[in-house]
């Protein structure tokens, strides 16, 4: 088999991580001696042991002299975990191969030097791209960047999202309801509008009982960032049951909402109280990544989707169209006027298939 060949397997295990290591990046490893693999492991959770020492522990003395295979440079600082790359020393590995270095500052290139100090040989790039898109908020955050954005919106086939009233359950089926529970939980925050919530009062939270092949332990929430200019989420809110929710407001620190949703355990960020304005998604975005938010999943109506394609900050769209007409009265999927075709957001389609009865389109800007 070729470096090629062996990487793949390695992605293959990092994707195994998708759904539960956030903050952390998905990374994968895989260690191979006289043409065999000897050992496997992959990245499942912050705090515990990383891809390359599971792969070790596997292999175990078999690792000497073997080559490794790892999806993300093997990290060089002491964090929740020691140094993997002073674990591949220890094991005493000959050569390690590494699809993509770290943009972490406190590894960049680090980890891959203290292997060629030490006389192990080292090969970077192996299938490079496929293993920077298995974890791109993690890379664009770590270069001081703002998170992967997604947008995802349930629409008709005339593109509309709700009746006039406000009404939408259900324009898609369970089974497109059941896929966005995948979404969720590769991401590190969902964002939504107070008109979203007091129109549909949901939770936004990882539902594993809805979700028939849950086999990945306890779930990670995401947190559940509301936009909520004028304070108008009532304290009984779904939302407001379970922990990790942020209300963002233009009203002033003082405001005695403010302090009734601190005292039930939410953490409210006031960013402009000297005005009614919208919300800056921009500035949330920042403050996200502060937090160490890498993925950030759009799940709102019209008004705060249509800010985050306005403000021309959305990565990916994952667009579910059900076979139903709702016609000219109902919502749009994004409230953006614009007024000429030069204006127009093109994107590139990158997947689309069937997910029950409805149609998933997933695109991104060209």
């Amino acid at each position: 088999m070729t470096d090629s060949a062996y990487m793949a397997r390695a992605l293959q295990l990092a994707a195994e991580g998708l759904y539960t290591t956030q903050p952390n990046p998905r990374v994968g490893c895989v260690i191979v001696k006289d043409g065999q693999i000897i050992g496997e492991g992959f990245h499942a959770r912050a705090g515990q042991p990383h891809a390359e020492v599971h792969a070790l522990q596997q292999a175990g003395a078999q690792a000497k002299g073997a080559t490794s295979y790892v999806t993300l440079e093997p990290c060089a600082h002491y964090g929740r975990t020691p140094p993997c790359a002073n674990a591949l020393i220890n094991a005493q590995v000959s050569r390690v191969v590494i699809a993509a270095l770290d943009s972490n500052p406190l590894v960049a290139g680090k980890g891959q030097a203290m292997l060629e100090a030490v006389g192990i040989s080292t090969t970077v790039g192996v299938l490079e791209a496929e293993a920077k898109a298995l974890n791109t908020g993690f890379f664009r955050c770590m270069a001081g960047g703002l998170p992967y954005v997604r947008v995802k919106t349930a629409a008709s086939l005339d593109g509309r999202t709700a009746m006039q009233s406000g009404e939408s359950k259900w324009i898609t089926g369970q089974d497109a309801r059941r896929d966005v529970q995948k979404w969720r939980a590769q991401s590190g925050a969902i964002i939504t509008g107070i008109g979203t919530v007091l129109a549909d009062n949901p939770s936004l939270t990882v539902r594993p009982e809805d979700w028939t092949d849950w086999h990945y332990g306890e779930v990670v929430q995401p947190k559940r960032v509301v936009l909520d200019s004028h304070l108008r989420i009532p304290l009984d809110a779904l939302i407001l049951q379970t922990a990790g929710v942020i209300i963002v407001t233009n009203q002033d620190i003082t405001h005695i909402k403010v302090q009734q949703l601190q005292a039930v355990g939410v953490e409210v960020w006031c960013f402009d109280s000297s005005s009614s304005a919208k919300i800056n998604v921009l500035q949330v975005l920042k403050k996200l990544a502060e937090q160490g938010v890498n993925d950030v999943l759009v799940e709102a109506g019209a008004a705060v989707a249509g800010a985050f394609v306005e403000a021309n900050l959305v990565d990916e769209w994952v667009l579910y169209f059900a076979p139903t007409l709702l016609g000219s009265e109902a919502r749009p999927m994004f409230d953006w006027p614009i007024q000429t075709m030069a204006q127009q957001q093109k994107l590139q389609i990158s997947d689309m298939r069937m997910i029950g009865k409805d149609l998933r389109v997933l695109a991104t800007a060209r």
